[in-house]
């Protein structure tokens, strides 16, 4: 290229201002740190011998890489066959391999197309085996390749490796097959063209008989013979130093995206944002987890002697150092994220390549996907069923329910509409195949039909009306990336008069845009199989069975047609329906965008800390309560997490429903007690979600209960029977029931404008606390439950909770009479459970014991308190002239219920 130092002397001065000149003696180590003295230079040697020391100073490393897939600069030359970077790499290993000691295996990461040598195009015709000088260096103990060879030539229709009998391209012999033959090996593609239109060129060596040269995926013979350098494509009389069998090949990165014939093209990837980024060829772009499985599979299995599943003279043995060519132990698979899954890839906000997971090489997330087949016979045989044969299916399975007693058909029936499969009975044994796979068994004329009536037509051919047909199809599914919450994929057809649904509840756990193909697929193969046929075949057709595949040539047509039944009566009775192979092999369905789950700017969360009293009886008493509200609703609801201190917080509360809160826009006057308020308007501003009104036997049953915070956090609860819209997302409130449950006291004094109102509906959340919690000022981190706890969406609030629902309500209907100058006190007792009975004679007491405190007051002051356990108690005459001076014509007390566990109850006033 013009202006390129390549082939000159400036190449090597811009490699070494690249490589730079740190050394390890600029080097030191103290405790965990390194320190650095040497140059001020950003350069390869500073930051690779800086790693060197770290790996000592954290106590040794099994292996480094001193670099990986470098390729532009391992190829740079400063003069025809002279690489310098490469013997910048050479050095470099062997001042690491001094700092790291011998017992840390160092090597160089090479691209798969670069480890082999370098054939420039150019038109010199040179061939440099360029990385032997690194490979054979002392420092270097294995030949590393990051290795993502290419292992089928796929695509959909009639192809080359169709056509030579393979079934799938998710045939693992097929994949491991090409690991030594095919692209790469046998042949290559010339150019775009020629692989459009499969025009194979071989590899050939002409006279020097030496081809695997040129095949960069031949690492046997690689590394098996003597390497000779090729000038002006001439060939050396003298080798390189790599020495035949002399060290292990790693392979430091395996991998294939989880995209469709990912393994045409493994090296690509699929990112937006990137220049670089690319479906395989042929590929459809759609999400395939399997291509990924079974070609790893291949690569792993082929190379392990130890595995059922190896290739003969595969991995052969080192005549130097005995070991195995390729080492098992150092295969390494790109990628297992250190980020855990799936917070990646849900939390977009932390991790901006989250988007890039679906079609990646990310192996998380997908590794607890089970085969299709393997789950299928797993199901079979734990039924007690063995003769089958799933040896032609392909599919991941991320789960299936089964929740209930069923047989193996209906645990099938999931797996059949999912995956389309059809069971076949043949020989004894039930084959399972995907529809519309194999080619038609058989190609039918009217000649081959049997004619069971003089004159009968040979073909009944009947044709579904639209309107029977769907004209959309809904699939019910767990949904794989949403913590498997319930979701729906839907297909519609934009044209038809049809107004039916077809809708499937599966039991699976499914990934979104398998959901949308399965929608797909059914909606187009109901319409496709609109069209049914019937015919009778003779004897000699026995062997076809319901779900083979036949091509019935009939009124100047073709028609494909699966079997759906066979009757045997001599000649062969068979009902057929139309299918259409495209269909099961269509692009990737469109899946719906979700909320964001993880990702995007969100805002906090709006906590309420509520101390209620006991609102039905069945509560625990020593509860709180709380409410959160955002919109929208985050994913996975709101998490509410506490400790004594702001740190090692534990798990509260977790609220799932969206409460509705608001802010009162008027003043709350004093109420009454225990009859409708008919002259309170209460205007509330909500800060989402809507309120209604309701029936007055409803308001009586319970509903629109709400709680109002008043003053020192006493919230009281009370109903209202008409909520009117006043403006937007504000209500006027009227026909109230005030100072419900017990909380009479917070309505004693009015209550300013701006007060905090709740909906006490299924939003409210309880917070199981214990007694020691109570009145313990806890810190409480709370945001979305999906969110970690640290996300800057979590707010912290200090909150004691005071176990209201422990405290007695306040007794009523305090009476006084004269008794002989003394003043006889009676009043009736409440309950905070199971007062509610009409049938009860008495409610129960609720309480340990029953014991009251009744003050006597003047003015503001206590001047006496008489305790009793009964219901009643004397205030005698004598008592009076004590605190009085003289008996009293009437006197103010205040009556309070003694709990073991609050003390003194809600108090009730009165003068007697």
């Amino acid at each position: 290229m013009a202006g390129s130092p390549d082939k000159t002397s400036l190449a090597a001065a811009e490699v070494a201002s690249i490589v730079g000149t740190a050394i390890p003696a600029h080097y030191g180590i103290n405790g965990e740190s390194v320190v650095y003295a040497g140059p001020e230079e950003w350069t390869i040697r500073r930051m690779v011998l800086h790693y060197a020391h770290l790996a000592v100073a954290a106590g040794g490393v099994d292996g480094i890489l001193i670099g990986t897939e470098l390729r532009g600069l391992t190829q740079v030359r400063s003069a025809p066959g002279t690489y310098p970077f490469v013997a910048a790499l050479t050095a470099l290993a062997a001042d690491v391999k001094a700092v790291v000691g011998p017992a840390t295996k160092v090597t160089y990461a090479a691209d798969w197309s670069e480890y082999f040598g370098h054939q420039p195009t150019d038109g010199s015709g040179d061939i440099h085996f360029h990385l032997d000088p690194l490979w054979a260096s002392p420092a270097i103990d294995a030949v590393a390749i990051d290795c993502y060879w290419p292992l089928a030539d796929w695509r959909d229709g009639d192809h080359l490796d169709r056509a030579a009998g393979v079934r799938s391209v998710y045939d693992v012999d097929y994949l491991k097959a090409n690991l030594f033959a095919g692209e790469g090996y046998d042949w290559f593609y010339a150019s775009a063209g020629a692989r459009a239109a499969q025009i194979r060129t071989p590899i050939a060596d002409g006279g020097s008989g030496k081809p695997w040269v040129f095949r960069y995926k031949d690492v046997r013979s690689w590394w098996s013979n003597s390497h000779f350098d090729r000038p002006g494509g001439v060939e050396s009389a003298t080798p390189t130093g790599w020495m035949p069998q002399s060290k292990p090949i790693w392979l430091t990165e395996i991998g294939c995206p989880a995209v469709d014939k990912g393994a045409n093209q493994p090296n690509v990837f699929v990112d937006p944002k990137s220049s670089e980024s690319f479906v395989p060829y042929h590929s459809s772009g759609e999400r395939d987890d399997l291509m990924q499985r079974r070609y790893l599979q291949a690569m792993l299995e082929a190379f392990d002697p130890a595995h059922p599943g190896y290739v003969d003279g595969a991995n052969p043995v080192s005549a130097v150092y005995g070991g195995r060519m390729l080492d098992v132990d150092h295969i390494y698979v790109y990628a297992w994220d250190a980020r855990p899954y799936p917070a990646f890839p849900v939390n977009d906000l932390v991790w901006s390549d989250g988007a890039n997971w679906r079609l990646g090489h990310w192996i998380n997330g997908r590794v607890t996907g089970q085969e299709l087949g393997a789950v299928i016979a797993a199901l079979l045989e734990g039924y007690g069923f063995y003769d089958f044969d799933v040896d032609a299916l392909d599919g991941l399975v991320f789960g299936l329910v089964i929740d209930r007693p069923m047989s193996a058909r209906e645990a099938l029936q999931p797996l059949e509409l999912a995956y389309f499969l059809d069971a076949v009975d043949a020989g004894g044994a039930t084959r399972f195949a995907h529809r519309g796979v194999e080619p038609p068994r058989v190609l039918l004329g009217l000649d081959d039909l049997v004619e069971t009536k003089p004159g009968s037509d040979l073909v009944r051919l009947t044709r579904s009306q639209e309107t029977d047909l769907p004209a959309a199809a809904r699939v019910s599914f767990s949904a794989l990336e949403s913590d498997y919450r319930q979701a729906v994929a839907q297909s519609r057809r934009l044209v038809g008069a049809s107004g039916r649904i077809a809708d499937a509840q599966l039991a699976l756990v499914m990934d979104a845009g398998q959901a949308a193909r399965t929608a797909d697929t059914w909606l187009f193969e109901t319409w496709a199989a609109r069209e049914r046929a019937r015919f009778v075949l003779p004897p000699s057709a026995l062997a076809l069975q319901p779900g083979d595949l036949v091509a019935l040539d009939h009124a100047g047509r073709s028609r494909l047609l699966r079997i759906t039944e066979v009757g045997d009566h001599g000649a062969r009775e068979i009902d057929a329906i139309g299918i259409d192979p495209s269909v099961y092999s269509g692009g990737a369905g469109v899946v719906r965008p979700e909320t964001p789950k993880g990702g995007g700017t969100i805002g906090p969360v709006l906590g309420v800390f509520l101390d209620l009293p006991l609102l039905t009886g069945g509560e625990d008493a020593e509860d709180g309560y709380v409410v959160a509200v955002r919109e929208p609703w985050p994913s996975g609801g709101a998490a509410f997490y506490r400790s004594p201190v702001e740190a090692g917080f534990t798990l509260g509360a977790v609220t799932t429903r969206k409460g509705i809160t608001g802010i009162l826009l008027t003043e709350v006057p004093t109420g009454v007690e225990g009859r409708f308020d008919y002259a309170t308007r209460l205007i509330v501003r909500l800060d989402a979600g809507m309120l209604t009104s309701t029936l007055p036997l409803n308001l009586l049953a319970g509903a629109n209960a709400a709680a109002i915070e008043g003053i020192d956090g006493e919230w009281e609860v009370l109903q209202f029977e008409t909520a009117t819209l006043v403006a937007p997302g504000t209500y006027e409130l009227s026909k109230l029931l005030r100072g419900q449950a017990g909380s009479e006291r917070a309505m004693q004094l009015p209550i300013a404008a701006g007060a905090r109102f709740v909906l006490l509906d299924g939003a409210l959340t309880p917070v199981p606390l214990t007694a020691s919690d109570i009145g313990l000022p806890l810190v409480w981190r709370y945001g979305p439950a999906a969110r970690a706890l640290g996300d800057a969406s979590y707010q912290t609030e200090v909150h004691a909770f005071r176990g209201v629902g422990l405290r007695p309500l306040s007794p009523v209907h305090l009476r006084g009479r004269r008794v002989d100058g003394d003043i006889a006190i009676t009043w009736i007792r409440r309950t905070r459970v199971g007062g509610d009975s009409w049938t009860s004679v008495e409610v129960p007491l609720a309480e340990d014991t029953e014991r009251y405190e009744v003050d006597v007051l003047s003015g503001a002051v206590v001047v006496r308190t008489i305790t009793t356990s009964v219901p009643s108690a004397i205030y005698s005459a004598a008592e009076q002239t004590i605190d009085f001076g003289s008996p009293q014509a009437v006197v103010a007390i205040r009556v309070h219920q003694i709990s073991t566990a609050w003390g003194r109850g809600a108090p009730r006033d009165a003068i007697v």
